[in-house]
């Protein structure tokens, strides 16, 4: 076989090295592209894990609130529970720190973590946490008032030194913090060892008294006695005589396990994207050695007549898809080697979905997953090979030499494609397995390989209705004529590009009704003209709030028609799963005004709190309207004698998708009497003079406490709405490359296929212009069969795409991101996809009979005397 491969091979090679990249090409591609997805996010989920681990530390269980804090009394039971080693008790805010020196605009403004622990226990809980005091601070800095520890990544990003100043008498830096109402100013005292997101790190005692948080604590980490069952021991705890409903124990892996959920489909629907280069790239091996072994036919034969047997004729093409599949594979690994480290200099971890932004996480190379991506290239290598094989192998030798090619040709009637369409179509009614639609994908593979089965079938539909408006026009009937009956060869020249152009048609679908989808529902929940909120941090963060009483004074001001305060808090209640947040707004009698309600809305019994769950929440929660949520009822038991909480609605929400809780917010209010909010949505009456009205609001929330200086953000709906669709397309930016390059593949494909086959027609066009055609009629023919081609292949790809884009809408992301959208077609845009196709193609065909044609015809034909 190497024997074979080094002479027989190696020549066709050497004779058509062109067609033979073109394959590499495709290969290396899609393993480059798919390769360096994995590279990116593997390294940056391996940064936010180890980020999570040294802020965590070692416990081996964490008690948190479902919601707000713990009260620090359930401390002393905790730590003197006899299966209980050790407790550290944590509080941790959120603010935003900028150098003490700096005000107003120009102030470096650097979201923060802040820990407040207790540094005796730290060496044995959370090592990485413990504070490493500078030479110039006091000893008892680890205790002292208004006093922090910074890691790396805080000090960098306010502007401090990294490292301890050189004189010993150098005062220590100051910063403030500003968070809610609150502006404070600190020392930094030294630094700590855990990297991720700025950090600073203080006694717990300090922190309580600086923030006013006396008598509260947000987490308590626990190291059990040596054999204690964790299971057993929260069993136990939770039947402990007044142990409150809403504390939530957990394992100390479930943050980083929430994010890798929360991230996983879209990391896995990005991979699957990167694959679909690779998979045009079977069919382009496919293409390349089809015609390989057309043309080779003779010599076959005569490896036939000299003893070669049917399965070595098998194993010889299988064997040059093999190495066609490994230098594609070695090179795709390469090159996304480097495209990955590329990306990770220059944009960090996130590819555009916002799990990872600002994490800049090193390169993390696995071998393992560089083989199975090698693996994946060679075997779509050798599926492109496997039907030139079988009919390298079932050639017939006598009358290939004879030149009368295959007798036992049979026509293809359809039905392993028309098989293939229906387990496809079957298979997209299966759920996901572990979120993830892996059923959906299969259906999707296989509806776009029993469509191109099809495919002869359809040319051979498609071409015969165009016959009659040729039949008095002799040179397009001649190339619809030749175009029909060698429709096997167009099958196999157009195959990559209806693989690509299907694939880009369903993206392109499937991106168009998301974006309207998403448009439409901006539309809905951003009903006034004007926003405020705080600068200082995003939806959720105790830092953003808004002081309580500001929206009811500003709804006084003689400018103001009207304000509706809304507040955002995240709200814990499965450890295993991300936050959900929690949203109160006035609803008022029709809440469908309010929400984007998917269906109609159910009344609400009497003694019930009505809320409106969003479509993620029904899916990860196995909730319906209809019921009640006694796991809500649970996070709001120690403030009021356990509510009970009736499922009125099902909203659509595309902000968040871990879940959201939408309900009044008097409701609100009465169960935990915290009136700030963090956003105020503003009507403002005709004829305002926007620039006063925000002054005067700046003035409001100065004189209920929040500090002058720290800027509200205004913003109008029309830009809320402009930012929203243009992250969302930063979100697709890569779907878009991905788009392009699989289209690039395709044509890429379709441009070797007709310059191979148009090179093998030299005899033909040299008997077409001893019949009397000119050099420009043979081109025109040419031409006229690539448009041909390429028309009814843009058609069926087309086709093909819509079927495709239907599972992706209606099945792929519903099951992937727990969020429904509506089918939208975009018709100019698939109609120029088109038109690019079928122009590129008529003009490849073009050129390639043009080299062709130009050659001697009386040379050519004479081969055959």
């Amino acid at each position: 076989m190497l024997a074979l491969l080094r002479t027989f091979s190696w020549q066709d090679l050497r004779h058509h090295p062109w067609r033979s990249l073109a394959a590499v090409i495709a290969v290396m591609l899609g393993v480059a592209l798919a390769f360096s997805v994995h590279v990116i996010n593997a390294s940056a989920l391996d940064e936010f894990s180890q980020a999570v681990r040294a802020v965590n530390g070692q416990p081996d269980l964490e008690l948190r609130a479902m919601q707000g804090h713990l009260d620090e009394a359930l401390y002393e039971r905790i730590a003197t529970h006899p299966q209980v080693a050790r407790a550290s008790p944590m509080l941790e805010l959120s603010a935003v720190a900028a150098p003490a020196e700096a005000s107003g605009a120009q102030a470096a403004r650097v979201p923060l973590r802040v820990l407040g622990a207790d540094a005796l226990l730290l060496p044995a809980v959370a090592p990485a946490l413990m504070p490493r005091p500078w030479a110039q601070a006091d000893r008892f800095a680890l205790f002292s008032p208004a006093t922090v520890f910074l890691n790396a990544s805080a000090l960098q990003a306010l502007g401090l030194p990294t490292t301890a100043p050189a004189d010993a008498n150098a005062p220590l830096p100051q910063i403030t913090l500003h968070t809610g109402q609150q502006r404070l100013a600190v020392r930094v005292a030294g630094t700590v060892g855990a990297g991720g997101a700025p950090l600073a790190v203080m006694d717990i005692g300090a922190a309580q008294d600086l923030f006013g948080r006396s008598g509260q604590l947000s987490r308590i980490d626990l190291q059990l006695q040596t054999g204690t069952d964790r299971t057993a021991f929260a069993q136990g705890l939770r039947a402990l005589p007044g142990w409150p409903a809403q504390a939530l124990l957990a394992e100390p892996g479930d943050a980083a396990q929430r994010i890798s959920n929360l991230s996983r489909a879209y990391r896995v629907n990005l991979t699957v994207l990167a694959l679909v280069a690779l998979f045009t790239g079977a069919f382009l091996v496919f293409s390349v050695l089809a015609l390989s072994v057309a043309q080779r036919g003779p010599q076959f034969a005569l490896l036939a007549v000299l003893g070669a047997t049917p399965r070595q004729r098998l194993a010889l093409v299988l064997a040059e898809s093999a190495v066609l599949g490994v230098v594609g594979s070695v090179a795709g690994i390469a090159l996304g080697t480097g495209l990955a480290a590329a990306a990770l200099r220059l944009l960090g971890g996130d590819l555009g979905g916002g799990y990872f932004a600002g994490v800049q996480p090193a390169l993390q190379w696995s071998a393992p997953a560089a083989a199975i991506y090698g693996a994946l290239g060679i075997a779509a290598a050798l599926a492109g090979g496997w039907w030139p094989a079988r009919a390298a192998q079932s050639l017939p030798p006598a009358q290939t030499l004879k030149g009368l090619g295959s007798a036992t040709a049979r026509a293809d009637r359809g039905t392993v494609g028309l098989a293939l369409v229906a387990a496809g179509v079957a298979l997209s009614f299966a759920p996901p397995v572990a979120g993830i639609p892996l059923a959906a994908y299969g259906a999707i593979a296989l509806l776009l390989v029993g469509g191109i089965a099809l495919l002869p079938r359809g040319m051979a539909a498609l071409l015969a209705r165009l016959q009659p408006l040729a039949a008095r026009h002799p040179l397009p009937l001649l190339a619809l004529e030749r175009a029909r009956r060698m429709r096997g060869s167009a099958a196999i020249a157009v195959g990559g590009v209806v693989a690509s152009l299907s694939l880009a048609v369903a993206l392109t679908v499937m991106v168009s009704s998301f974006r309207g989808s998403v448009a439409q529902w901006l539309d809905g929940v951003l009903p006034s003209p004007l926003y405020v909120r705080s600068a200082l941090g995003g939806a959720g963060s105790e830092a953003a709030l808004l002081p309580a009483g500001l929206a009811e004074a500003v709804a006084q001001l003689p400018d103001i028609a009207r304000v509706q305060p809304l507040r955002a808090s995240p709200l814990q209640l499965d450890p295993s799963r991300p936050a959900l947040m929690l949203i109160s707004r006035p609803l008022g009698a029709d809440p469908a005004r309010q929400l984007p309600l998917v269906g109609t809305a159910l009344p609400v019994p009497a003694g019930s709190i009505g809320i409106y769950i969003s479509e993620a929440v029904v899916d990860l929660y196995g909730l319906a309207p209809g019921m009640q949520w006694d796991g809500l009822s649970r996070a709001f038991s120690t403030r009021v004698d356990a509510p009970r909480f009736f499922i009125a609605g099902v909203w659509r929400d595309y902000a968040r998708q871990s879940g959201a809780v939408a309900l009044d917010r008097a409701d609100y209010l009465r169960l935990t009497g915290d009136a700030r909010t963090s956003d105020l949505a503003l009507w403002p009456r005709e004829g305002a003079d926007l620039a006063a009205l925000q002054q005067a609001i700046r003035d409001l929330a100065t004189a209920r406490g929040a500090a002058g200086e720290l800027p509200l953000e205004f913003m109008s709906a029309s830009a809320i709405r402009e930012r929203s669709l243009h992250i969302f397309d930063r979100s697709f930016a890569v779907t878009y490359w991905l788009q392009a390059v699989a289209i690039g593949i395709g044509l890429f494909g379709v441009a070797a296929s007709f310059s191979a086959q148009v090179l093998a027609r030299r005899k033909e066009f040299g008997l077409l212009a001893h019949l009397g055609l000119t050099r420009r009629q043979v081109l025109a023919v040419v031409a006229a069969e690539g448009a041909a081609w390429t028309g009814v292949g843009a058609v069926a790809g087309v086709l093909l795409g819509l079927a495709v884009s239907v599972v992706l809408v209606h099945v792929v992301n519903p099951q992937s991101f727990h969020w429904t959208m509506d089918l939208r077609i975009p018709g100019w845009r698939l109609a120029a996809l088109c038109a690019a196709v079928v122009v590129s193609g008529t003009v490849t065909a073009w050129l390639a009979g043009r080299a062709a044609a130009g050659r001697d015809a009386v040379m050519a034909v004479k081969e055959d005397w």
